[in-house]
């Protein structure tokens, strides 16, 4: 079956009902957190008198705590990078900020996941590149400029997951659910033995403290299902535009780095788990059994042995498409968003687009220069910690 009939392209008319709809469901959401945060204020202030209006008024408050917008952090952990610290690097990701008509990134941060990520901080939604020293290092160079550039292109307008006024109701939202969500954990053993002191008191009094926390779950229950519901229903206005996002991230990255590169880079997002449990293999063997080696020499070892795993894992999928035969998958993921299987078949059959934005020898060695000691930080903090194993 030809995967062009697997999943049929989003209509235009379609995305754009999805889009305005999801527009305004995130409108109703921060209108309640507003009204709700205003209510419960009120509540308190007006009727400080009174017992009834006061709780209630605390209630809202709470139930506006859970939805309220929560700006993103910089992971403490990992080294982050500026300007001024790394200017060839900034030079290179502005460039393909500016290419992909995307406002520039703010900041760069190296992570031991194989794989490339912006994620958002600060009440300004600020930008942060998460690059995956794995793959920076294993790739050749115009594969993590694919990566990136896929990245970067999902900061465009259309990707609405991603947007400040929808994606902060869908956050709120997705938040306030695990928020409210009940606890197995939320109760004490009412069973005592009967010899312990006042066992008659200790059952008692948990058996009461069980009752209100089951009370207490049964008051929530209802935001959270709302919560929940909005939830789902937001992610399923925002999927023909994300759908669309994916596509266009693709395009992006095959006229940056080329069509070869783009399918490279997709083909190796099947090697993120496998590569981050090597990883995790490789630092605790490079800890335990390092030897009379010195410390930078453990360190290099351990991301050029996994530079050499994810080539390994390359050339066997080679081989197993060689002999195997042509099959592109499934049409979309568990997520409802295309495959990788369907978007590099996609790109195999398009027209073949060549390279604008190269990475010379001189600027690949000033950008390695720059990363050393990033690179030194981020690499003892993996064999200190190891790195969570991908789920």
């Amino acid at each position: 079956m030809d995967s062009d009939r697997q999943i049929p392209p989003e209509s235009p008319a379609l995305v754009r009902c999805a889009t305005v709809a999801a527009y305004a469901v995130a409108a109703v959401v921060h209108l309640v957190t507003a009204g709700l945060f205003i209510g419960g204020v009120l509540l308190i202030v007006l009727g400080f008198r009174t017992v009834v209006q006061p709780l209630v008024g605390v209630v809202l408050l709470g139930v506006t705590l859970s939805l309220r917008p929560r700006p993103g952090r910089l992971d403490a952990d990992l080294p982050t990078l500026r300007h001024a610290d790394a200017p060839a690097l900034f030079d290179l990701v502005d460039r393909m900020a500016d290419a992909a008509g995307v406002r520039r990134i703010d900041a760069i941060q190296l992570g031991p996941e194989f794989s490339v990520t912006v994620t958002r901080y600060g009440v300004r939604r600020k930008r942060c590149l998460v690059l995956g020293l794995p793959l920076w290092a294993a790739h050749p160079t115009r594969k993590p400029i694919a990566a990136v550039a896929h990245a970067l292109g999902h900061l465009s307008g259309h990707d609405l997951r991603g947007d400040a006024f929808v994606g902060t109701a869908l956050e709120s939202l997705s938040a306030a659910a695990r928020t409210m969500r009940a606890r197995n954990n939320a109760s004490v053993p009412s069973s005592v033995s009967a010899h312990s002191w006042r066992a008659g008191d200790v059952a008692g009094g948990a058996a009461r403290f069980n009752a209100r926390t089951r009370k207490g779950e049964w008051l929530l229950w209802i935001p959270r299902v709302v919560a929940a519901a909005t939830a789902r229903l937001l992610q399923w206005l925002t999927l023909p535009a994300t759908r669309r996002a994916e596509f266009d991230a693709d395009d992006l990255a095959a006229r940056m780095a080329s069509t070869e590169a783009a399918i490279a880079a997709l083909q190796d997002r099947q090697l993120v788990r496998a590569v981050g449990i090597e990883v995790h293999r490789l630092a605790i063997a490079t800890w335990t059994r390092k030897g009379g080696r010195s410390a930078a020499a453990a360190q290099e070892e351990l991301w050029d042995t996994a530079a050499r795993y994810s080539e390994s894992l390359r050339e066997q999928r080679r081989c197993d498409e060689a002999t195997a035969p042509e099959d592109i998958g499934t049409a979309v993921d568990v997520a409802g968003l295309p495959s990788e299987s369907l978007r590099t078949a996609r790109l195999s059959r398009v027209p073949r687009r060549t390279a604008t934005i190269t990475l010379d020898e001189h600027d690949r060695n000033r950008i390695e220069g720059e990363l050393r000691l990033p690179k030194q930080a981020l690499t003892r903090k993996v064999m200190r910690d190891c790195v969570p194993l991908t789920q």
